[in-house]
């Protein structure tokens, strides 16, 4: 049986936690979510927030925090690491819920990876300022990352579905992705 795969790609604080949480619970087959945080959180202390990790950079847009991400040759290895872990989890016959937020034309090589399974993208949406009082609410984020991705996230991806989570609950997205793909 060919594994399936859910891809959500969004700025930060979009929902795709949630939406893949719900998911989950509704699909006819089991799916595992893969969090792109997981990966980041197997970096070493000192590399969280330091090159040759990723760093983090502040400067001011129109009054408002924006923080650029930068990622040194560790960061990069391990997202390059997640994609090909992904792509091993679906030739053991894996259903995969994926979440990630792409800055650089990860698409291209999940397109290439993923390109003998039931590949499904779906970009998640919302307006900045949504996006900002929800980054805002949340602990684990720094102020002014979904300002900074927001330009960069969507760029020269087409995807298979959009949704925008400003309009709808985490589980009336996740229905909309069942009822589209025939989860």
């Amino acid at each position: 049986m060919t594994a399936k795969i859910v891809l959500l790609n969004s700025v930060g604080s979009a929902g795709k936690s949630s939406i893949a949480r719900a998911l989950q619970a509704m699909t006819a087959e089991p799916y595992l979510h893969v969090e792109m945080d997981v990966f980041l959180e197997m970096l070493p202390e000192a590399l969280q927030e330091d090159l040759p990790g990723f760093a983090y950079k502040t400067s001011w847009q129109d009054g408002k925090p924006s923080v650029a991400v930068e990622a040194g040759p560790v960061g990069r290895r391990a997202m390059q690491g997640m994609r090909h872990a992904i792509a091993a989890m679906a030739r053991q016959g894996n259903n995969l819920i994926v979440d990630d937020v792409m800055i650089d034309g990860e698409m291209a090589e999940y397109r290439a990876l993923l390109c003998d399974f039931g590949l499904h993208c779906v970009g998640l949406f919302a307006p900045l300022d949504v996006l900002e009082v929800r980054e805002k609410e949340r602990a684990d984020r720094l102020p002014g990352l979904a300002r900074w991705q927001f330009e960069r996230v969507h760029r020269g991806i087409r995807y298979d579905l959009e949704i925008d989570t400003s309009r709808l609950t985490p589980t009336e997205c996740a229905r909309r992705i069942q009822q589209r793909f025939g989860l």
